[in-house]
């Protein structure tokens, strides 16, 4: 399979959480194929921006590969990264507003977290390629702060060390009067959330040629 870009995520473990991802989203990113979403009436178009990613939490950013550079070694440097990395733990995950958007977002003490996503931006960035005029005045249409700037100039993406806010994405841009509707379906068909939230694994991910993303191989955090 050739992939156009590559990313590492967070992917919940197989069970509740990870099939409810998939159903919610309408796409697995596990086993890289669609599934038949939940039977609510407006669902699909709520969804349709994050569902080529699939049920995740983004760690490093998707990124083309640098030149001279393979999926190969990449594998390889994210199992030699996940060797040295100690699992993450916070309290839990719950249910949030973003904005306009919804998410699943921990809460607790986010050291660990923290730590895990800072390492795969920075110990990975070798293997990215610059991002292009057109990627980088897309970000800047959001309007971002100095130090947003620079994070987008050195690592291609204005969200990530402390301005970065770990999230499994569930919706898209939502109206602010339906906001409200959005939250109570949800509540009514999430799982019971995990408490203490794990991050014992990471997952290298990589974009389709139809812009789907699945999963390449996941990665046990023993270090």
């Amino acid at each position: 399979m050739s992939y156009a870009r590559f990313a590492i995520y967070y992917l919940p473990p197989d069970g509740p959480l990870s099939e409810f991802g998939a159903k919610w989203l309408g796409w697995d990113v596990v086993t890289g194929r669609e599934v038949p979403q939940f039977d609510v009436p407006g669902l699909h178009d709520i969804t349709m921006t994050p569902r080529k990613y699939g049920f995740h939490g983004t760690l490093k950013p998707p990124f083309r590969l640098k030149e001279g550079q393979t999926p190969e070694a990449l594998e390889a440097a994210v199992s030699d990264l996940a060797g040295v990395l100690s699992p993450a733990v916070c309290d839990g995950l719950k249910l949030t507003q973003l904005g306009r958007f919804l998410a699943l977002t921990p809460f607790g003490t986010l050291d660990g977290l923290q730590r895990v996503a800072e390492a795969c931006v920075r110990d990975l960035d070798g293997f990215r390629a610059p991002a292009g005029e057109a990627e980088l005045a897309r970000r800047r249409k959001a309007g971002l702060s100095t130090r947003q700037e620079a994070l987008l100039a050195q690592w291609g993406y204005p969200y990530v060390f402390e301005e970065f806010q770990f999230h499994l994405t569930l919706s898209g841009r939502l109206p602010k009067d339906g906001m409200r509707g959005w939250i109570d379906t949800l509540q009514d068909r999430l799982p019971d959330l995990p408490t203490p939230f794990v991050m014992d694994q990471v997952a290298l991910c990589g974009e389709r040629q139809d812009g789907h993303f699945e999963l390449i191989h996941r990665h046990t955090l023993t270090g």
